[in-house]
């Protein structure tokens, strides 16, 4: 088991992000709990540094934050500064050039979709904005029941661009959606249970415990199963029912084949 070390790179202590590897089980632990996880560039460079350097042995990725919180969401100080990634330098950047930093930020959180891992969220206290939108790109969300989502960053007269709407929108809706990036209100572990954005919510004791239990039951299962499930179940939104069913058929194919090697 390695513990306590980010992906090559920045050190844990420097990129604020943690990576313990425990044979099929990755942990990805968001290490700066003295401003609630608040999260940095730098820390987006170290998650997706971390999706590269993930082994092909590597079959469930589990997202934590240390501390009070999962993560306060952007850190505010480093978005108001002079760096090079402030909302103020971004500003002044081409449009072509803005979108492309924008992608590069992205692709800190979007490797969480990957048909070939399953990733869960273990959610306690604050989950907002960048936080809520890095829980939302995991495939699940155990929550503790103090657990608060907020869509936030209306309140700084931006819009959430992490990866996060369109999973928000399939959970919730498109009506629920606006209602909560348009408000930004803080959303209870109950609330956010009944509206499908919670796998379960359980005490916070007992949290590790859950996520021990589902990633237990995630890696019982065949694994060409299971990413063959992921990805039918990703795009099904997207097909007619014909389409869904088409995939259906194709993925069951490849694994009846795969079955009998």
């Amino acid at each position: 088991m390695t513990t306590g070390d980010a992906a090559p790179g920045l050190p844990a202590d420097e990129s604020g992000v943690r990576f313990d590897l425990d044979g099929p089980v990755a942990t990805v632990t968001l290490s700066r709990p003295e401003v609630l996880n608040a999260q940095t560039p730098a820390m987006w460079a170290e998650l997706a540094n971390i999706s590269r350097k993930l082994s092909g042995d590597v079959r469930v990725v589990i997202v934590r934050g240390a501390g009070r919180a999962f993560s306060a969401g952007l850190d505010l100080s480093v978005a108001r500064g002079e760096g090079d990634s402030s909302l103020a330098k971004l500003s002044q950047l081409s449009p072509e050039e803005c979108a492309d930093r924008i992608a590069g930020f992205q692709s800190a959180f979007t490797w969480l979709r990957n048909p070939s891992i399953v990733t869960i969220a273990a959610v306690h206290g604050h989950a907002i904005g960048a936080g809520f939108q890095l829980a939302l790109n995991c495939d699940m969300r155990v929550l503790a029941d103090n657990a608060r989502f907020s869509m936030a960053e209306v309140t700084l007269g931006l819009v959430p661009d992490l990866g996060g709407t369109k999973r928000l929108t399939e959970l919730v809706g498109p009506s629920r959606a606006l209602e909560i990036c348009l408000t930004g209100r803080r959303i209870e572990a109950g609330e956010a249970l009944a509206l499908g954005l919670a796998t379960a919510v359980v005490p916070g004791d007992d949290l590790e415990a859950a996520v021990a239990d589902l990633t237990a039951a995630v890696l019982a299962a065949d694994r060409g199963a299971v990413a063959e499930i992921k990805a039918l179940l990703a795009g099904a939104t997207q097909r007619t029912y014909a389409d869904q069913d088409r995939a259906e058929r194709e993925a069951q194919t490849r694994r009846l084949h795969d079955l009998a090697e």
